[in-house]
């Protein structure tokens, strides 16, 4: 099955190759192609889309949007209305987090899956020519439980991927779930630590396991720490076997696999996987450090980070060890600081830009809000890094929250619970490997430098303020798999917005360009404003 599916992937492979040393040609037949197919649609109808003749009059006819700008047309769509973005039918919405609200669906069609097919294919098939060992078992691509956050609501069209080789759909999709472990049923999982023991003991069966795809490093890292302190409770069950359970497959007895674990270290996971090649997560920004501790834990295995990819686009990808641009899979444009828009062919190297992207689902000009840095060329299309979120966005595992979204939290709980509340910000912090985020409110009832107060409202505050924020699917998810702890608060004495602006100040902030802000990506505030307390 793997060569099956290194197959069906090496066309796609030839294509983003030979793209590579024309890449504007590639660009632009792709514009005319969402042009030519969405000119009837009401979006198409709307900016003439029928008569746009080149790149540049695409850029003047239509401006750029947010995904704010989609809302009448997202409803519309889930009404189960078509032709609305796209001729392509939108086929299931994938949530996501949203700057205003909590979530935003982005509708998924037949064309943005094959738009992605277009950059995992040469992606798969380059990885497999450079680590031919991988043809000789089998990949785990993560699995997330499922949430009610995934819920219709309403929609008549299906809300949430059910696996990570959905995004694939189609026969591609069927054929990469035959080279996986098998663990789809887990996503039915309610309690995190039954879909990790489960997790485990599938993986644990997998003794020729070649690759594992995760998001964030602290998926595995997560699982990792899980499977050395129930190392002994594990064996067991994979000896005898585990039964089925609320439409979960049951776990068959091995105890030939069990016999050989118990000369394995837990601590040393190469010895449970001898085989296994690749390892793939995110390694720029917060999870470089991550990276380099999982090169510890797997010695002789590739930690290969992969490229900047959204929910709504596939922006880079891994490829002859670099991250070329997916020149193939949807239209680029990037902003550059003073407000111009670039092509991907207008590129120089070293500079940073914002990507702005145009999909077949229906995002026409869509600003992604990640900052790259152009690090070099592969034939003619440039290498991305990303740099990060854009102003207002705080990420340190993937959870994406955006400074309007808290703002509108705080707007509606501080009134309510904390009236004379002057100040307030929400900000992450770190106490070891643990992580979450702190809301430092200004109170006179009961604060003081130890960060005490009365339950009667710290409690309170701090259990709405954590189900508000779950309302962003990717910080729930965080929650949930225990990559950060629920949040806190931590009440702050008068004064605190003179120690916020004296802190930004003495960053080099100019003190009439010191916006007000409900969030803050930096993990240092609590030294800031409570003298160095630690963590409560």
């Amino acid at each position: 099955m793997n060569g099956a599916w290194l197959g069906a992937n090496l066309p796609g492979y030839l294509r983003f190759k030979a793209a590579l040393k024309r890449p504007r040609a590639v660009q632009e037949s792709l514009l005319r192609w969402y042009l030519r197919s969405n000119a009837r649609t009401s979006f198409g109808a709307k900016h003439r889309f029928g008569t746009i003749r080149s790149p540049r009059e695409y850029q003047e006819r239509v401006p750029l949007s947010t995904f704010e700008d989609y809302g009448e047309a997202i409803e519309r769509t889930a009404a189960g209305e078509q032709g609305v973005l796209t001729s392509s039918p939108v086929r299931l919405f994938e949530p996501t987090s949203g700057s205003t609200h909590g979530a935003k669906w982005i509708p998924y069609t037949p064309a943005l899956q094959r738009e992605i097919r277009r950059a995992v294919a040469p992606w798969i098939v380059d990885l497999a020519r450079s680590r031919t060992g991988l043809v000789g078992g089998p990949s785990y691509w993560s699995i997330s439980p499922e949430t009610d956050l995934a819920a219709s609501g309403g929609s008549t069209i299906p809300v949430g991927f059910r696996a990570d080789s959905a995004y694939l759909g189609g026969w591609f999709e069927r054929l990469a779930d035959r080279t996986l472990v098998r663990c789809n049923d887990l996503r039915r999982m309610t309690d995190i630590d039954e879909f990790r023991r489960r997790t485990l003991l599938r993986l644990l069966a997998a003794r020729d396991l070649r690759l594992i795809s995760v998001w964030h490093p602290t998926f595995l890292t997560l699982l990792l720490d899980a499977l050395a302190t129930s190392w002994r409770e594990l064996l067991p069950v994979l000896r005898h076997g585990l039964a089925a359970q609320g439409g979960v497959r049951a776990t068959p007895a091995l105890p030939g696999r069990a016999d050989e674990l118990e000369r394995a270290d837990p601590e040393r996971p190469m010895t449970i996987w001898p085989g296994l090649e690749v390892i793939s997560c995110w390694g720029d920004g917060q999870a470089s450090s991550l990276v380099r501790e999982l090169a510890d834990r797997f010695p002789g295995a590739l930690i290969q980070p992969k490229g900047l990819i959204a929910t709504e686009a596939f922006v880079s990808l891994p490829f002859e060890r670099r991250h070329p641009l997916a020149v193939r899979s949807h239209f680029f444009e990037f902003v550059e600081d003073d407000g111009s828009a670039r092509f991907l062919w207008e590129l120089r190297e070293s500079g940073c830009y914002s990507v702005v992207v145009t999909t077949g689902g229906g995002l026409y000009r869509y600003r992604l809000r990640d900052r790259v840095r152009v690090i070099g060329f592969l034939d003619e299309t440039p290498c991305i890094r990303l740099i990060g979120k854009e102003d207002g966005i705080s990420d340190l595992y993937g959870e994406k929250l955006n400074d309007g979204f808290v703002a509108d939290i705080l707007a509606e709980l501080l009134p309510e619970l904390v009236p004379e509340a002057r100040f307030a910000l929400l900000a992450p912090e770190r106490d070891g490997r643990a992580a979450r985020y702190a809301l430092f409110v200004e109170s006179s009832i009961g604060a003081d430098r130890t960060g005490s107060a009365p339950e009667t409202w710290r409690g309170k505050l701090a259990e709405r303020l954590e189900q508000a924020l779950r309302a962003n699917p990717h910080y729930a998810y965080c929650v949930r798999l225990g990559q950060l702890l629920p949040a806190a608060v931590v009440p702050i004495g008068r004064g605190a917005d003179r120690l916020y602006l004296a802190r930004l100040q003495a960053e080099g902030k100019r003190l009439g360009g010191i916006k007000p802000t409900a969030l803050s990506a930096a993990t240092d505030w609590r030294r800031t404003f409570l003298a160095g307390a630690p963590p409560t």
